[in-house]
């Protein structure tokens, strides 16, 4: 009892550690375990499903997350550049805002102005980064696409 108590927040430690490989555990056997023969939860079994004695029969596939439109690569990466400029082109503009903002809030002052002009330029430079990926994926996507045609 004594060992117990010296070490529980050892044990208490431990038993924290490992119950997700418990969770994870029941979480993916669940459905196996409680199958019919016809593949859904709390079904009758199939009269045209044979026995295999198991009372198992799974049927798996795998489905595409990102529907249907995505089936190559070159399109997952044209999605992954088109929500980056959907998210990109919003912040670029309130960044130019802000850098507004700072031209005025200057006054004329020229630290504060040397400030504003490095904050432009950063944003211009963000701009065309972003605006440069969309071109040249796009440029590659169709010469992979001109280069699959002709051959």
């Amino acid at each position: 009892m004594k060992i117990i108590k010296k070490n529980k927040y050892r044990l208490l430690s431990n038993i924290a550690k490992y119950s997700f490989v418990f969770v994870f555990g029941f979480m993916v056997l669940f459905p196996f375990v409680f199958v019919n023969a016809c593949g859904g939860a709390g079904e009758p079994p199939c009269a045209d499903v044979p026995d295999t004695g198991s009372g198992i029969n799974i049927n798996s596939g795998l489905e595409n997350p990102l529907g249907n439109d995505i089936d190559t690569i070159p399109e997952f990466i044209e999605a992954i550049i088109n929500i980056v400029l959907i998210v990109g082109v919003p912040i670029v503009v309130l960044a130019l805002i802000y850098v507004g903002f700072l031209f005025v809030k200057a006054q004329g002052k020229p630290e504060e102005i040397t400030k504003a002009k490095n904050a432009l330029m950063y944003t211009l430079i963000g701009a065309a980064l972003l605006l440069g990926a969309f071109v040249i994926a796009n440029a590659i996507g169709k010469t992979v696409d001109e280069i699959k045609s002709t051959t």
